[in-house]
């Protein structure tokens, strides 16, 4: 009894301990990120990766909500029922996630392009012409992409205000959000910290892997080309018959039967589904981030 009476006491301490200097709640030995609030992250990552990163969760929800009305009055009006409706809605809902989607595939893009150049000048900078690597690091920047400059830019912020490059190497990652940034940052972090005369020979290998990684993405997106285009038909198509339908003789009435709305939204499922199942088809394989807290 004293030993259990101890441990409960130890344990209370700790939590105390834990509640007033880290600021975690509840009674577990450590914090549990739940699932809405991996979420509530994974949805605000993507988000910087499009290039939206002052965009807060619930905004983009809000647009989502405010299209799905939208949508439903759209269709509501065509067709002139609710299951109808309610099909259009959630499909005009899920718009602005297209737009994210190809906003985010461009903004990859271009940063795979991008990488592999500033890596290789980054390794001149720091090997034939001496600069330090903060100091390399955000002359590279300032010559980037301009969607990447700002990123940069509040790096370098940050290091003239606290001269803590790891602090600076936080900041530069979570508003890049890229994988290459990942591992092109923590090998200079590495390199500021620990030193050595290996970073030259690290550039180069990574510089060589990003751009090997750069062509085989090139050469499939080129076999992939036709595919693409095809696949907007998905869309295209279902969407001119039912437009020829409502105006051939009595097409609108016989949209507004039972039969006729169960047609429907059997029409637009299978068109969402087909275009989410080519989608995936085609979908090339994203490297995962590291060290990225």
């Amino acid at each position: 009894m004293g030993l259990l009476v101890a441990a409960v006491g130890a344990y209370g301490v700790f939590l105390l301990y834990t509640a007033f200097v880290y600021r975690w709640r509840g009674v577990g030995v450590g914090p549990r990120l739940g699932p809405g609030t991996v979420g509530r992250h994974r949805l605000q990552e993507w988000l910087v990766q499009a290039g939206l990163g002052e965009v807060r969760s619930g905004e983009f929800i809000a647009v989502m909500a405010a299209l799905f009305v939208v949508g439903a009055g759209l269709a509501f009006a065509l067709f002139g029922g609710l299951a109808p409706a309610l099909a259009a809605g959630l499909f005009a809902s899920t718009f602005p996630l297209a737009s994210y989607r190809a906003r985010r595939a461009t903004r990859r893009a271009a940063a795979r392009e991008a990488w592999p150049r500033m890596i290789e000048e980054m390794r001149l900078l720091t090997g034939s012409l001496g600069r330090s690597i903060p100091q390399a690091l955000f002359e590279v920047g300032r010559r980037g992409p301009p969607d990447m400059q700002p990123a940069f830019a509040a790096a370098n912020r940050e290091w003239l205000i606290s001269t803590d490059f790891a602090r600076t190497i936080a900041v530069l990652k979570a508003n890049l959000a890229d994988p290459t940034a990942d591992a092109t940052c923590e090998t200079l972090l590495v390199a500021h910290e620990v030193g050595g005369s290996d970073l030259d020979r690290r550039l180069t290998a990574l510089a060589e892997d990003r751009i090997q990684d750069l062509q085989g993405r090139k050469d499939a997106l080129a076999r992939q080309a036709g595919v693409r285009f095809a696949r907007r038909f998905v869309l295209l198509v279902p969407l001119g018959m039912t437009l020829a339908g409502l105006s051939i003789g009595n097409g609108r009435a016989a949209y507004q039967t039972g039969l006729g709305q169960a047609a429907v939204v059997a029409a637009i499922a299978m068109t969402v589904a087909c275009w989410l199942w080519a989608g995936h088809l085609m979908r090339l394989p994203e490297e995962e981030r590291v060290f990225h807290g």
